[in-house]
């Protein structure tokens, strides 16, 4: 079994995402459970980007991605980052961003989406989502993690080729118990706040921030319940007098 995302800009402006886009998406959702998706949610909405996320099973992952990207497709109220999505690897441009790990069969399905989203941040974008990444390899309690964000052409199981150009990643990591993931989000939203110009926000927050600079969601996708991280990571931190 799996867990996948997939990460669009498909909002008709480049700051936020709309009401009514949002939900829109939800609405449609159904039509991805109906492909045969355990659980499927809109995890993230990051400045102009969201996030659809599902668990799978192996045999399915083809099937859903491409259910997915029908749904976004659907919904669009700009085709954004679908356009650079292509049948081979010498045409694809800008495209989606999609993350995938894998989930043991004797566990509830729970996960954490990182979503980034950038405002002429994109030439270190990668390094901020690789950060979240490496600190989150082998701790424990972590079932698997998303591979790295590589300056390659990328193939999307069930849905084509993407290109180096595509700048808004995703990171997925699979847990094993409900315990670790406080602990495995906080070790990886730290590494990335740590690099400069990266700004936690709450999910469907604008990109209300200076140019040259990357804003990062993180959702606990919790046996297909959503909670929004930042929330309590806002509390955890705050320096106590």
């Amino acid at each position: 079994m799996k867990a996948i995302a997939i990460g669009s800009d498909i909002s008709s402006n480049d700051i936020s995402v709309s009401k009514s886009l949002i939900e829109n998406v939800q609405n449609n959702l159904y039509k991805i459970k109906d492909l045969g998706a355990e659980k499927v949610s809109l995890t993230n909405v990051t400045g102009d980007d969201i996030v659809i996320s599902a668990f799978v099973k192996d045999e399915l992952v083809e099937k859903i991605n491409n259910g997915i990207v029908n749904v976004l497709e659907e919904c669009a109220e700009d085709i954004g980052d679908l356009k650079g999505i292509s049948k081979n690897k010498e045409n694809a441009g800008e495209g989606i961003s999609y993350a995938e790990a894998k989930i043991h069969q004797d566990r509830f399905p729970d996960a954490l989406i990182l979503a980034f989203d950038t405002y002429y941040g994109e030439s270190f974008v990668s390094d901020v989502a690789n950060s979240a990444i490496e600190a989150a390899y082998r701790m424990k309690g972590l079932t698997d993690i998303s591979k790295k964000i590589e300056n390659e052409t990328r193939e999307i199981p069930g849905v084509g080729f993407v290109s180096n150009e595509t700048d808004d990643p995703v990171v997925l990591a699979t847990i094993e118990n409900m315990r670790s993931v406080g602990i495995i989000a906080g070790a990886m939203v730290g590494a990335a706040l740590g690099n400069q110009n990266v700004y936690l926000v709450e999910r469907g927050t604008p990109s209300n921030i200076m140019p040259g600079s990357v804003i990062l969601s993180v959702s606990a996708f919790l046996n297909g319940n959503i909670m929004d991280l930042a929330i309590p990571f806002q509390q955890r931190t705050r320096i106590l007098r």
